[in-house]
């Protein structure tokens, strides 16, 4: 009985949406999307369309390369060659790969020079640096967050904070990784593969798969009416759980044969003739979606048959925040996601979703 009763148990979720308009002055639509850093899945969604425009296609195939960095030492993050050649011109992400926040020790670089680390007890005692226990782990604190600012005016090499730190990484308590780097600059500066060429390092594209889903049964969505009216319209949250299934390209027919899913397509609904998916995974950085966002904005410039389009964006389970510097967790699932309905006035709805161990999305 105990055993079923914790299987009963279900986690804190959290779903936050809004709605507003992309040419409202106070629209926060850039800053959600830049603030979260580190994002392996984006998707998109037209109703009504069999192939994208030559743009959207061509921003698709751009969202690319990052970089994958094997046994990486922490230190060489922390160099000042490092820092005034990535992190000072351009913005530069890191996450370590194949760890897992709740068990190993993890780090991300953030691109306003935040370096995040989530270290164990043992590890973070044996670093000697200072930092401030998890949010997630009630009274048996096992693992510790430190921040270190690299864009700090006393992060100099003569200063006795940046030797202190520089030692506990070099000499105290080295720290490798495997690290998925990527860096957003303009101009011709120094390659990521040059500068890690003492160190196993490949250049990869995220991976882009499409296909169009016929005879789709959509959600009917007004842009005025966030919670839906019954019979006129659905709800932000039933769009969500209607996108879910249709990126687990999932039958929506409910048919009493099929024992995988009794889902059905929330109500009112009507049918589109076609409908185009996109899905890119890899290491997309925030400015390749503020990219695609304003691309599809740009959608509805001539008349389509399509009243709104998706763009829905998970990140990193794994990853030490969701939001800007905010403590992410893993808990039972580690999911910490945004969307975006853009409706063809303008109007946008921005669903954020993250689990158990997450702060409320900003």
């Amino acid at each position: 009985m105990a055993t079923l009763g914790r299987l009963r148990e279900v986690p804190r979720h959290l779903l936050v949406c809004e709605k507003s308009n992309f040419g409202h002055d106070k629209s926060r639509h850039r800053c959600l999307v830049e603030t979260h850093y580190h994002n392996y899945r984006v998707s998109f969604l037209i109703p009504e369309c069999g192939i994208p425009s030559k743009e959207l296609k061509n921003l698709v195939m751009e969202t690319g390369p990052y970089y994958f960095v094997k046994n990486l030492p922490v230190h060489e993050l922390i160099t000042h060659e490092f820092i005034n050649t990535f992190v000072k011109k351009g913005s530069c992400y890191a996450l370590t790969y194949n760890t897992n926040i709740d068990e190993d020790n993890t780090v991300a670089l953030l691109p306003n020079g935040k370096l995040i680390l989530s270290l164990d007890k043992d590890t973070y005692e044996e670093t000697g640096l200072q930092g401030h226990p998890s949010q997630y782990f009630g009274r048996k604190i096992m693992k510790f967050i430190i921040s270190i600012d690299l864009m700090d005016l006393s992060f100099k090499p003569d200063s006795k904070k940046y030797q202190r730190i520089s030692w506990s990484f070099k000499e105290k308590k080295p720290l490798k990784f495997d690290f998925l780097v990527a860096w957003h600059h303009t101009g011709v500066e120094e390659s990521m593969m040059s500068y890690f060429s003492n160190y196993q390092i490949q250049e990869h594209q995220p991976k882009i798969a499409v296909r169009t889903v016929a005879d789709l049964h959509c959600p009917v969505l007004q842009s005025s009416e966030l919670r839906g009216k019954p019979e006129v319209s659905c709800s932000a949250g039933e769009l969500l759980d209607w996108l879910g299934a249709v990126f687990c390209n999932a039958e929506l027919n409910n048919e009493p044969n099929n024992f995988i899913s009794t889902y059905c397509c929330p109500q009112p609904s009507t049918v589109v003739a076609k409908a185009y998916l996109c899905t890119i995974t890899g290491f997309i950085l925030p400015e390749k979606i503020c990219l695609l966002l304003e691309q599809l904005c740009h959608y509805f410039d001539e008349p389509k048959l399509a009243p709104w389009v998706t763009l829905s964006v998970q990140g990193f389970a794994d990853s030490p925040v969701s939001w800007r510097e905010n403590e992410h967790g893993f808990r039972k699932g580690g999911e910490h996601l945004y969307n975006f309905v853009i409706f063809n006035n303008q109007d946008y709805w921005l669903q954020m979703a993250v689990g158990a161990n997450d702060d409320c999305p900003p």
